[in-house]
């Protein structure tokens, strides 16, 4: 079951963010929560497919790239649009040299790389680019 993050507000957009690594979880639901998300967090693309079916709704899923032993991000997202789901997707790596085309014929709709300290592209607010999209 999604981990929730912060307590429930309905005028929030909501975030899934997956990632195998506690701290990178931890870290992108402060960013997020820095732009007003409510954010929920899973360990692995499994979790994920299975939160989906079980009824859940995101507005967008951040989703690493690579995940072990569990499903992958490319292997969730692949998953997820066979679902149906069209939430904004967002896979993240830490190297994006080995980023190809997989990652966007899965059903991506961007990867950015992970930055240390995380940081989101700023040319767009981040809340204004999700509810856009």
């Amino acid at each position: 079951m999604a981990k929730k993050v912060k307590s429930s507000n309905k005028s929030k957009l909501s975030a899934l963010v997956v990632d195998d690594n506690s701290t990178c979880r931890l870290a992108h639901c402060a960013i997020l929560r820095r732009h007003e998300f409510e954010t929920y967090t899973a360990e692995n693309g499994r979790e994920v497919v299975e939160l989906i079916r079980s009824g859940q709704k995101f507005d967008v899923i951040f989703i690493d790239t690579i995940m072990t032993p569990e499903m992958n991000g490319v292997q969730a997202t692949r998953a997820l649009r066979l679902m149906g789901v069209n939430s904004m997707i967002v896979g993240m790596d830490c190297d994006l040299d080995h980023i190809n085309e997989d990652f966007i014929r899965a059903g991506m709709d961007r990867v950015y790389k992970k930055r240390y300290p995380m940081r989101y592209p700023k040319k767009v607010p981040l809340r204004v680019e999700i509810q856009f999209i």
